[in-house]
């Protein structure tokens, strides 16, 4: 049997004794089953794609748990900058000749996921350092009193979030 196969059924195992666990849970927090079906879904094919952390995984309710908070974290990025750029657009509509199609809107959307994906697959203080200097505007230096660290090491943070989002923007384009 293959590494990949081994995964495949220890992914099922999972599925078949906690998917209906996992879905309840997350009902009761969410307060919507449709939103909890998607998400106890998406933790599952997050699951199917990480391929080298089941085996150390001894507590699944746990580690189920712990992947679907993590998703919900990203899904609530995701509606903020969402929110943050349709009302940034609400504000700029009137001056514009010509209000953008919703072709154009969606794909600025889609855009920021990818975006704000890239960013979430930082370590924290990289991501953080650069939405604190590029989009809340300041300064190195007031970024490394901020985190108690050198100004050397607020400019390696930026160049390391620099360089992963270009990456990942390159790779959606392929």
């Amino acid at each position: 049997m293959s590494a990949a196969d081994s995964h495949t059924e220890q992914v099922e195992a999972l599925y078949s004794h906690h998917h209906g666990w996992l879905r309840n849970w997350l009902r009761r927090k969410l307060g919507c089953h449709d939103q909890a079906a998607d998400l106890a879904h998406d933790t599952f094919l997050k699951l199917l794609s990480a391929r080298d952390i089941l085996p150390g995984v001894h507590e699944p309710r746990a580690f189920l748990t712990t992947m679907a908070r993590r998703l919900l974290i990203d899904r609530a990025r995701h509606q903020q900058i969402e929110q943050a750029y349709l009302a940034e657009l609400a504000l700029i509509a009137d001056d514009l000749p010509v209000a953008p199609s919703p072709e154009a809107v969606l794909m600025a959307v889609q855009a920021l996921r990818q975006f704000a994906d890239a960013l979430a697959a930082l370590p924290a203080k990289a991501g953080e350092a650069f939405i604190l200097h590029y989009f809340h505007e300041k300064t190195q230096p007031e970024i490394a009193a901020e985190f108690g660290i050198s100004v050397r090491m607020v400019q390696k943070y930026l160049a390391q979030a620099l360089l992963h989002c270009h990456a990942a923007l390159a790779d959606e384009r392929h």
